[in-house]
């Protein structure tokens, strides 16, 4: 994997970047959907190529690792010949789902035990186990695995669970670079920065995996409880570490106005469930602000659904005919708002990247978020 800077904003960190792969390029900055089980629910792998634009997406380490399992997919070939998606795959390691059970793992330094939310199986993630299930992924990012301490967690906790995680990245690195790709492209490992709140734990952890020379470095642990102003501050401090020459990928963050912020601080990549989770419910973002297109309001308003743009499906329905859709509980309902919501972050994405190389990226998005941050 490749990563090159081509302009930055001279008033911010932003900046607009290109990563090459070997399933294919990935302009930066870059919003990622989320597709846990090698699906994204509502929307269709030829929706997301065609109509999203999606330039990569995301796959889950302990969901495909449970359902459909490991043998399946390396029978199919990996991933990508598994679901038909050609471009670029990104797998989390699995170490925020072993954070979400807490009722049902144990943590040690060996690994991570837990039990299966399908059926209640008993299971053990080593690190050297969660990057031999992610080269039969095959995904072309990997992840390290990691502990994604809780947001309000006390200073000795997270400590501790730092030196978990970092204990857990130096086998993870051993075990990436004792092994071989599985079906003839190459694999890049980003180890994760945690450290919680806390900055002091931050700025170490940072420390330890920029000496890795990985081809790209991701921040986790934040947006899970926290304010969103230390979220900011912790990006700050991390970003002022990691090396400037390669991606950096905010994990689970967040909406249009976090990924906004996140850009003016130095953050290239992007994934969250979001777009289609808040869809799924009848929420759409627009360029206009967020709808709840389950109001009665909608009912007879046969506007375009965003008049700006963002969306694919301005010229195919209305507010009123997806009200509709909504209210009468039918199944098309979720894929639009999906595939809308999808498309409106790819091409706000895009629209970072353009202003940033005009070079006016800053009074553009001081001048879009208060219009992000409308309920309309």
């Amino acid at each position: 994997m490749n990563f090159k800077i081509e302009h930055r904003d001279k008033a911010s960190g932003a900046r607009a970047g290109l990563i090459a792969t070997d399933h294919g390029r990935i302009e930066t900055p870059v919003f990622m959907p989320v597709g846990t089980q090698a699906a994204i629910k509502a929307v269709h792998i030829t929706e997301l190529r065609d109509d999203v634009k999606a330039e990569i997406m995301l796959g889950n380490t302990y969901h495909l690792y449970l359902r459909p399992g490991l043998q399946i997919i390396e029978k199919a070939g990996g991933l990508h010949r598994f679901n038909g998606w050609e471009r670029p795959i990104l797998t989390d390691s699995g170490g925020y789902q072993v954070f979400s059970l807490a009722e049902n793992r144990k943590l040690r330094p060996e690994g991570a035990e837990f039990r299966s939310h399908i059926d209640g199986s008993k299971h053990f993630f080593s690190p050297e186990k969660v990057i031999d299930i992610q080269r039969i992924i095959g995904a072309d990012i990997v992840m390290a695995f990691d502990e994604c301490c809780p947001g309000d967690a006390d200073y000795d906790y997270a400590r501790r669970s730092l030196a978990l995680t970092e204990l857990w990245l130096e086998r993870c690195i051993r075990q990436f670079r004792n092994t071989e790709p599985r079906y003839g492209y190459s694999q890049s490992l980003f180890p994760i920065v945690q450290g919680c709140v806390y900055p002091e734990l931050r700025r170490q952890a940072t420390i330890n995996v920029a000496q890795t020379d990985a081809d790209g470095y991701a921040i986790g642990g934040l947006a899970v409880g926290e304010p969103v102003e230390t979220m900011y501050e912790m990006i700050e401090t991390v970003n002022e570490i990691l090396p400037d020459d390669k991606p950096r990928y905010l994990m689970g963050v967040g909406t249009p106005v976090n990924l906004l912020e996140a850009v003016e601080r130095g953050v290239d990549m992007f994934d969250c469930i979001m777009p289609t989770r808040n869809g799924r419910n009848g929420q759409l973002f627009t360029g206009n602000g967020t709808i709840n297109m389950r109001n009665r309001k909608w009912a007879d308003d046969f506007s375009p659904i965003d008049s700006d743009g963002y969306s694919f499906v301005d010229t195919f329905y209305s507010k009123a005919y997806l009200h509709h859709l909504f209210k009468a509980d039918e199944i098309l309902a979720l894929q639009i708002a999906s595939v809308h919501n999808l498309a409106f972050y790819i091409r706000l994405m895009k629209d970072i990247r353009s202003h940033i190389i005009l070079g006016d990226f800053v009074p553009w998005k001081n001048s879009l978020v208060p219009e992000l941050n409308k309920r309309v």
